[in-house]
């Protein structure tokens, strides 16, 4: 079921130019938009000059909120089998429903995945790097996150019936997920209300680890470090590594 999700996937380029536009569009509002700020920002925070790239910042939580969609909306096949009645055949076959349940999240996830790597061929043009190693790290943990944002998208639509309730409640989560997840902009002196739902918030976990595996943290300085949120605290303490 993984390797036909991913065959039809690259087969519609629509969707794939459609998926496409979101992470891009960010990469440029976000990042070539708000870079120069940023870096000023940074520098003056720094005390002098400072070799600081904000897109590499921000470059983590894209290819986490890629990877979050993608696998979430991934799950809309769910309610379309069902409504074409594809998936009472499937439920009747000799296949245990967590197979099935398996399959379908495995199949997103890959998809996903796959997509989020598709983002790595744009590194050279927004001038971020990452070393081989960093790069073998980041794979599992990339499957082991859309795994669970496709678990996430195989609950919702296994309790909605309708494909335009599913979309409406998809991105009414999603969307608040994203922006309170640290990926598009530095998480620090929000209201102790917000820090809640940031804490509860399953993808800023996930976003904090890829920035920790992508970024060289040890390379910047406290000021910087603590600025750009890369010291948050949830239930294990992340901001003790920089001194």
């Amino acid at each position: 079921m993984a390797t036909r999700r991913h065959e039809v996937f690259f087969k519609d380029r629509a969707r794939l130019f459609g998926s496409m536009t979101m992470p891009i569009l960010l990469l440029i509002v976000f990042g070539v938009g708000m870079g120069g700020s940023m870096e000023s920002l940074m520098q003056n925070v720094a005390g002098g000059d400072l070799d600081f790239n904000y897109v590499a910042f921000i470059f983590p939580g894209i290819v986490s909120m890629t990877l979050l969609m993608t696998s979430v909306f991934s799950s809309l096949s769910i309610i379309q089998d069902r409504d074409f009645g594809y998936m009472r055949e499937i439920l009747v076959s000799p296949v245990s429903r967590v197979s099935i349940a398996l399959g379908k999240m495995l199949g997103s996830a890959t998809v996903a995945v796959m997509q989020g790597l598709l983002l790595f061929l744009l590194m050279p043009v927004l001038g971020v790097t990452i070393d081989l190693v960093s790069f073998f790290v980041l794979l599992p943990v990339m499957f082991l996150l859309a795994c669970a944002f496709a678990s996430l998208g195989l609950l919702i639509a296994s309790v909605i019936s309708s494909t335009q309730a599913f979309q409406l409640v998809v991105n009414a989560i999603v969307m608040p997920m994203i922006f309170l997840s640290g990926a598009l902009f530095p998480l620090n002196n929000m209201p102790a209300w917000i820090d809640v739902l940031v804490t509860l918030n399953p993808v800023t976990y996930g976003v904090d680890l890829m920035k920790h595996i992508m970024i060289d943290v040890d390379q910047l300085s406290r000021e910087v470090y603590v600025e750009m949120g890369l010291d948050l605290d949830f239930f294990w303490n992340t901001g003790n590594t920089i001194r």
